[in-house]
């Protein structure tokens, strides 16, 4: 009587076959979805060289300059807006006005021209965002850029992915603060979840909020 056409051990062979067809494309889409998300995509706290040295911890931090001094059309335009040579040299005509530090500062005020800051936040062109409506929605500064006051060089503090947006947009309450407070670094919720949930509750109709998923809100 013949023995058996194949040797025993090409049963094993077959099944970690059929296991590795099945998990080679797993893995591949797992370790696609895991680095589209990691920080080399998304550029989260990846350090950005700008054309001149502005210490946010120095103005924000120890100055407690508002975010609005500079950032004026944060709560008029879907931009922040970028301070003008002019807004620095309102303070620095006087302070500093000598300093090295400043001397591009200086060059571009009396050239008319703006400095070329690098962006930080940048998302694609298909994305349209608007800092009013969030800011008078009651959305603080920090929700989406983290404590600007405890950064040298300002980087990307959020991931900033249309997973991100939509959690928010899902759920905003928790990330309402009230409107004397919008352009704070340290206002914190209470710490009391009941006292939290009710306070975001009545922030929301205060602020008359309607969360907003559709495709068109974001990509028009």
């Amino acid at each position: 009587m013949s023995g058996p056409l194949f040797p025993r051990w090409t049963n094993t062979v077959s099944r970690l076959s059929a296991a590795a067809l099945l998990a080679v494309p797993a893995i591949g889409i797992g370790g696609l979805m895991a680095y589209v998300r990691s920080p080399y995509v998304t550029n989260q706290q990846m350090p950005i060289e700008q054309p001149i040295e502005f210490d946010h911890r120095h103005h924000a931090g120890d100055e407690k300059i508002d975010c609005q001094y500079c950032h004026w059309s944060v709560d008029k335009a879907p931009s922040a807006g970028i301070p003008s040579t002019t807004v620095c040299m309102s303070c620095h005509a006087q302070v500093w006005n000598k300093s090295p530090y400043l001397t591009e500062v200086r060059k571009a005020f009396f050239a008319d021209s703006p400095i070329q800051w690098v962006r930080v936040h940048n998302l694609p062109d298909f994305v349209y965002f608007n800092h009013a409506i969030h800011v008078n929605k009651g959305v603080g500064c920090a929700s989406c850029h983290g404590r600007i006051d405890q950064m040298g060089a300002v980087e990307q503090f959020a991931p900033l992915t249309m997973a991100w947006c939509l959690e928010c947009h899902r759920n905003p309450e928790p990330h309402l603060r009230p409107s004397e407070f919008i352009t704070s670094m340290t206002w914190t919720p209470p710490s009391d979840k009941a006292e939290a949930i009710a306070l975001g509750e009545k922030l929301k109709d205060e602020y008359d909020v309607h969360s907003r998923t559709s495709c068109s809100t974001c990509h028009r």
